[in-house]
């Protein structure tokens, strides 16, 4: 018997796959929570499918999401990116990547880990919310405000409430699977958000 899941991810292998063995799982490695800051942030005005599609050469361009390197690009380095059709060749987006991996590293020192940083917005627990469809998930909440504004603030870029709640669901920092799909079952955590 076919199991149960979320609408969105219905129809593509890829979306499938991402859903049953990455998104709302949550994430507590550093370097898995940036290279999801960094995809998100790809993903605006997109679809993410196409940033799925580009992971790998996301990957292979970015250092494989060494923020540390990342960090120390060169506008040499931002024009080779340009000419890279495995990635979103939006000066913006590569730009912010770059900002970010330096925001990010900033955010480490103040809190030991960008994790630790992150997940006490929630108090080190995922929030599980019970949703019967997808019409009722939102795209963004007072609490991707709340962090969305403070990361504006340290000076990240492409981070607005909208990416931040995705990056919120993807790294498992709330449990948006619907009730009837069966990746829900395996939150108990009845916190709302």
């Amino acid at each position: 018997m076919e199991k149960e899941r979320c609408p969105w991810c219905l129809g593509s292998e890829i979306y499938i796959t991402y859903h049953d063995k990455e998104w709302g799982i949550p994430q507590y490695d550093d370097k898995v929570l940036f290279e999801f800051l960094i995809l998100e942030g790809a993903q605006a005005g997109l679809s993410w499918l196409t940033i799925l599609k580009r992971r790998e050469g996301y990957r292979k361009a970015f250092s494989n999401f060494d923020y540390h390197q990342i960090a120390l690009y060169t506008d040499s380095q931002i024009e080779v990116l340009m000419q890279n059709d495995g990635i979103i060749r939006n000066r913006l987006k590569i730009v912010s990547a770059i900002n970010n991996a330096r925001r990010f590293i900033e955010v480490q020192k103040e809190f030991n880990s960008f994790s630790n940083y992150l997940w006490r917005y929630v108090d080190n627990q995922p929030i599980t919310n019970h949703y019967l469809s997808l019409s009722e998930v939102p795209s963004t909440t007072i609490l991707s405000d709340t962090i969305s504004k403070d990361l504006k603030k340290r000076g990240f870029t492409f981070v607005g409430s909208t990416i931040i709640y995705a990056y919120m669901q993807a790294v498992g920092l709330v449990n948006d699977h619907i009730k009837d799909c069966y990746k829900y079952e395996g939150f108990k955590e009845v916190k709302n958000c």
